[in-house]
């Protein structure tokens, strides 16, 4: 089996999906901008041969490489690269190609575009924001007159929260509308909410191989905006109505033979047409693994291997692995370089103790949502968890800033 790996250096830690799959006997070529010094020496070990592009977007360089390696090798199987950035040229070598273990070009953009996700959601009977395509200023207004302030503003094909705006009065709307984007932008009301998600695995038939929830506390498009603080955190189970809502959605989308990260909005109040308290909503869907180091939380969290998950679905279309251990809650915080905390970094870890997993700097890339330093935890208890949340955003407490101030 010949499977292309694209940008396999990037996260760093998605070189475990190529360790994984050489050692179930793929054929794993690399396929890259990144100079062949720089990678890892574990992912270098296992890539029979690795091709470097000066830019992984353009499709003519692109459609060479996979000429080449399909000289070298014989019929390329798999081409993936489970980053959201690239689905697009991923799907478009397939069809170049004719590869059929993933989504060509037709299907990835229902995948993409934010207007087509909702309108699938609709005909599945999940509910969601109701949208419309940001065309005019009179189209919004209209809009708004049905729903209300604020609304939330948004790429049609976009990243987590990027370039993603709430509008709370007409002045907002004013100013967004003196410099209109040069891309398609949807309005959509706003919903008061906490991001829950269903990641995992799903096989040939779209059946889920392994699956996990995490939540995000605080509103992500804050987190990007505003700066407030950044922390998440891999839930110990998957609560049923999740569970439900999750393979629900995986049916109407026809996702097989792919990691997904499914985003729900839990309401915290109520919303009428969508629904009660505590009810789950559409949001998005992500036909990859979440960003950061997420898939390492849910290997702390749940005492699996979801590289080793994944490549077992490559092969063999299963499971292969039996995985027994304590499952935990496991929290990411990222902390800015421009505040001052009430606890060093060095500090905070060494006061974690055994909770601690890891501690790091993000990837500049990453750094506007995720922050720039790191600490990854696990507890037994979400009461545990929270505590550590509220030590690691503390601020310096008052006569700690008068002392600084004298001295």
């Amino acid at each position: 089996m010949n499977f292309i790996l694209v940008s396999p250096n990037f996260p760093e830690t998605f070189r475990w999906f190529a360790i994984r799959l050489k050692e179930n006997g793929v054929n794993v070529l690399g396929l890259g901008d990144a100079p062949y010094d720089t990678l890892h020496p574990e992912l270098k070990s296992v890539l029979t041969e690795y091709y470097r592009v000066d830019d992984l977007g353009n499709y003519d360089d692109m459609v060479r490489a996979v000429g080449y390696f399909t000289f070298r090798y014989g019929k390329i199987d798999w081409i993936e690269s489970n980053n959201e950035y690239w689905l697009e040229m991923d799907a478009a070598l397939r069809t170049a190609f004719n590869i059929t273990t993933g989504p060509k070009s037709d299907v990835i953009q229902g995948w993409k575009s934010k207007l087509a996700m909702k309108e699938t959601y609709q005909r599945a009977g999940i509910p969601c924001a109701r949208c419309i395509p940001l065309t005019t200023k009179y189209a919004a207004k209209n809009f708004i007159a049905q729903v209300g302030y604020p609304v939330v503003v948004k790429p049609d094909n976009g990243v987590g929260a990027n370039a993603t705006y709430r509008l709370e009065n007409e002045e907002d709307l004013d100013r967004f509308f003196l410099a209109p984007p040069q891309v398609p932008y949807l309005m959509e009301e706003y919903l008061p909410g906490v991001v829950t998600t269903y990641d995992g695995v799903c096989n040939s038939k779209g059946e889920v191989l392994f699956a996990v929830s995490h939540v995000t506390p605080n509103s992500i498009m804050d987190m990007v905006n505003e700066g407030v603080p950044t922390y998440y955190y891999i839930d110990e189970h998957v609560p049923t109505d999740v569970e439900r809502i999750g393979r629900k959605t995986l049916q109407a989308f026809g996702v097989t033979r792919r990691f997904f990260h499914l985003e729900f909005f839990r309401l915290t109040e109520t919303k009428p047409g969508l629904g009660k308290k505590g009810a789950l909503v559409g949001l998005e869907v992500n036909m990859r693994p979440a960003g950061g180091f997420t898939t390492e939380m849910i290997n702390y969290s749940q005492s699996v291997d979801v590289y080793q998950i994944y490549a077992d679905m490559v092969a063999f279309d299963q499971c292969r692995h039996t995985y027994i251990g304590p499952r935990r809650f496991c929290v990411y915080v990222g902390r800015r370089r421009g505040v001052t905390y009430d606890y060093p970094l060095g500090e905070l870890a060494t006061q974690c103790g055994g909770h601690l997993r890891q501690i790091g700097q993000m990837p500049p890339a990453l750094a506007g949502a995720m922050g720039d330093e790191l600490l990854i935890c696990c507890y037994d208890t979400k009461a545990e968890m929270d505590q550590f949340v509220r030590k690691a955003f503390a601020l310096p407490r008052k006569q700690r800033r008068v002392r600084t101030h004298h001295s």
